[in-house]
């Protein structure tokens, strides 16, 4: 597979190309955002990453032009900021995932694994829940309009939708879409239900998501296909 590392820092940008490297990932290294937009906008890559502080351009600033110009390549934003604004930017830019500095090799690795293999492993195919529908294979969240997801927005609603309206539990949740990953938490469910209830009222859709005692789950009259 092949993907694009923006980071500014030599000797992490160089530490990462090899790391990448040697687990048989092909990689094209940039160490300013606007190097590694233009070349994101004339080649394909599988995955992205993207530090956020960045000569020229900052990394969600190189995110939300690739998403304006509907480029949507799962991306994984690097950042020594850990506060939640920060996080909340990156997500809402588009990213499908972040890793706060420092952060260990094998920890990044994982990450991209997880970002690049997650669409073969969920269900591709269109779905249907009240009055909206989610194409897995474009990740678009159509109602009245349409709107795009991000990988772990998609994913969360996938499970949510084949759940109808049981409810799911916090960890039934937090291990099936963000594994054993050691950020996740019932702060990052809560974001990530928070970001699809905006994006089902975006495309004019009654649906919503709720949570109850027993867990999280989708309400509104499902749709019999």
């Amino acid at each position: 597979m092949k993907l694009l590392l923006a980071e500014d820092t030599e000797d992490m940008n160089r530490a990462v190309c090899a790391m990448l490297r040697h687990d048989s990932f092909d990689v094209d290294p940039f160490f300013n955002g606007e190097e590694a937009l233009n070349a994101a906008l004339q080649n394909g890559y599988d995955a992205m990453i993207l530090d956020i502080m960045m000569p020229l351009r900052d990394g969600i600033s190189v995110l939300t032009e690739l998403r304006k110009r509907e480029i949507y390549t799962p991306v994984l934003l690097l950042t020594a900021k850990a506060e939640v604004d920060d996080r909340v930017a990156g997500l809402e830019a588009g990213a499908d995932d972040y890793l706060p500095k420092p952060f260990s090799m094998k920890e990044l690795l994982a990450r991209v694994h997880a970002m690049t293999r997650r669409k073969t492993v969920y269900d591709a195919g269109k779905l249907s829940f009240s009055d909206f529908s989610l194409d897995m294979d474009t990740l678009t969240l159509s109602a009245e309009n349409s709107v795009r997801l991000s990988l772990r927005e998609a994913e969360l609603l996938q499970v949510l939708m084949q759940s109808r309206e049981t409810p799911l539990g916090l960890s039934h949740l937090l291990s099936r879409i963000w594994g054993s990953e050691p950020e996740s938490g019932e702060e990052t469910v809560k974001l990530y239900v928070n970001f699809i209830n905006r994006k089902l009222s975006s495309v004019a859709s009654s649906a919503v998501i709720r949570r109850e005692e027993k867990g999280f789950y989708l309400t509104g009259e499902t749709l019999h296909e």
